[in-house]
């Protein structure tokens, strides 16, 4: 408790009197309150879903600042516990959060109209054709289809969209088919193409050379003999020729080299059979 002093001094009838007052150590002012929210910075982040066309079923999920105490408001709304506003139609939203101190940060999110949003688009493909390798080109094929919306076009993997359902020419492999429709939605799904089983006279000759070809220092990678690997099946079909020449003729050498020994007829036979089939993988 302040104690002061107090002098009077009035002018009356020859008498003066003194009024005043004196503190000891004088007023002290008041202490600033101290701001819960200097320096405290509230990020938003979320998730927006896009509101198909001409429905409010769009969405906004903050899915940060996390943690408790954080309540939420849109567009300027009452403060809830929840970070999820749903029924959403396309348009701008301002989203605030806020601590259990009072302390806010706003974000606005953008809801768009999707116009794929909602769409059941199935993605099939058919009479699948696969491969035969090794006869000069590709012949896997398959026919896709599409359901769910119109106005359909094709590609496969990032190629051009076309209007035809056919894509042949294809290898051996996976491919991802995709389906756009007239807005523009795409799906996908994925088709395999095989090779077809060898033929059983290439199948002996495979065995033969490369048992006793595609071996250490001689046709097999890396570092195949005159660049041919045997351990590749269309290398062997095209090179039939120079299998009979050193394998069965031994022009200008057997193979395989001394001191592996040569062929025995058997196994010259089952190279002659093949050629004269027509030396193919499908043979």
């Amino acid at each position: 408790m302040k104690s002061k002093i107090y002098l009077i001094l009035l002018f009356v009838g020859g008498t003066y009197f003194f009024s005043g007052s004196c503190g000891k150590g004088g007023d002290t002012p008041a202490p600033t309150p101290t701001d819960p929210c200097a320096g405290v910075t509230i990020s938003l982040s979320g998730t927006v879903t896009d509101a198909s066309v001409g429905t409010s079923n769009g969405s906004i999920t903050i899915s940060s600042p996390s943690g408790s105490g954080f309540t939420f408001s849109i567009n300027g709304g009452s403060f809830a516990a929840t970070s999820s506003f749903t029924n959403l139609a396309s348009g701008t939203y301002t989203i605030t959060a806020k601590n259990t101190n009072g302390c806010t940060g706003s974000r606005q999110f953008t809801v768009n109209t999707d116009a794929c949003a909602g769409k059941t688009i199935t993605v099939t493909t058919s009479g699948i054709v696969n491969n035969t390798p090794c006869n000069g080109s590709n012949v896997g094929s398959f026919t896709v289809s599409a359901t769910g919306s119109t106005g359909f076009t094709y590609s496969v993997g990032t190629g051009l969209y076309q209007a035809g359902t056919l894509f042949t020419g294809l290898a051996s492999g996976s491919y991802t088919v995709n389906a756009k429709d007239v807005d523009g939605c795409v799906r996908s799904t994925t088709v395999s193409i095989s090779n077809n089983p060898a033929g059983p006279l290439f199948a002996a000759v495979r065995s033969v050379v490369q048992t006793n070809c595609a071996i250490s220092g001689c046709h097999v990678n890396p570092g195949a003999t005159g660049g041919l690997n045997f351990q590749d099946d269309c290398t062997i079909v095209s090179s039939w020729d120079r299998i009979k020449a050193r394998a069965v003729d031994g022009v200008p050498s057997f193979m395989p080299p001394a001191p592996n020994p040569q062929l025995g007829n058997t196994d010259k036979q089952k190279i002659l059979d093949w050629i004269t089939a027509g030396h193919k993988y499908t043979d």
